[in-house]
């Protein structure tokens, strides 16, 4: 029994998360002692259609700029967040977004930590930061910070700098890295394909789906070995939703992105990078 204090903004959080039901969130908090994370895979284990792991629940509000070198060769995307829209739709807030992201540019700047000792004018990211916390009177902050090195970047904001996309493609091909950019803001997949799916979200996703198996009345009394093969079979379709290539292609879903980006010319996309609010 949990022995874990399960509070409403706690259970609130879960709901906006995952759009499960408020008393359904309590138990799966209740159940693992209040573990965020691991109360989505507890609500996905009873069937539940929530959303698999994210890494963009971590801003609440604020603004995500993402954009290239003149070359095209490097992307970065710069998450300043805020707590309330108000501040975030103000326009000076933006510029001074916007302002962050040009130094990261202009520096060449690699990790967030770097980022924020970076000068413009005569005051350090950090400073600048505090600073405008202390004007706007809430809490801001630069929470996130990625980027592409590649023969070709692409770069995409979406939804009134809700949500930031970086492609690396291995040759100039501007239409397809839009589209694909786009493609990767509508859909989150979690890579490229499925030889680039992390070995934990490989594994994570059969012990959901082998706990589902294992609560149907038709699976009673199959072999483990056999469960095993069939999860594996199953594996196939979450390859299909939830890598980049494989998916279907939003602007005509008669064919895959995978088959657009060869019939633009065989591009390859080397990597993505999608920072959004949440």
């Amino acid at each position: 029994m949990s022995t874990v204090m399960i509070s409403a903004q706690d259970i609130n959080k879960l709901r906006q998360a995952t759009g499960a039901g408020m008393m359904d969130c309590r138990k799966a908090l209740t159940e693992t002692n209040g573990d965020f994370e691991a109360a989505i895979d507890w609500l996905r284990k009873q069937g539940q259609k929530v959303a698999a792991k994210r890494s963009d629940r971590e801003a609440k509000e604020g603004v995500v700029i993402a954009q290239t070198t003149a070359d095209n060769k490097t992307g970065i995307v710069v998450c300043v967040s805020c707590e309330t829209d108000f501040v975030s739709k103000n326009a000076d807030f933006i510029a001074f977004a916007k302002s962050i992201a040009d130094a990261a540019i202009a520096n060449n700047v690699t990790t967030l930590d770097q980022l924020m000792g970076v000068s413009i004018g005569s005051l350090t990211v950090a400073t600048m930061v505090d600073e405008k916390l202390a004007t706007i009177g809430e809490k801001i902050g630069v929470t996130k910070f990625e980027r592409i090195d590649a023969p070709y970047v692409a770069s995409y904001i979406h939804g009134a700098y809700r949500i930031g996309v970086l492609v690396g493609l291995d040759k100039e091909a501007a239409e397809a890295g839009k589209d694909v950019a786009m493609q990767i803001a509508a859909l989150n997949p979690v890579a490229v394909d499925a030889t680039a799916v992390p070995a934990d979200v490989i594994a994570r996703e059969k012990d959901i789906i082998l706990e589902l198996m294992k609560q149907d009345p038709k699976m009673a009394g199959k072999p483990e070995e056999m469960l095993n093969k069939i999860v594996d079979g199953k594996m196939g379709a979450f390859f299909k939703e939830q890598t980049l290539t494989a998916q279907a292609f939003v602007k005509d879903s008669s064919k895959s992105v995978g088959d657009y980006l060869r019939e633009s010319g065989n591009v390859t996309v080397s990597a993505f990078k999608r920072v959004a609010l949440g």
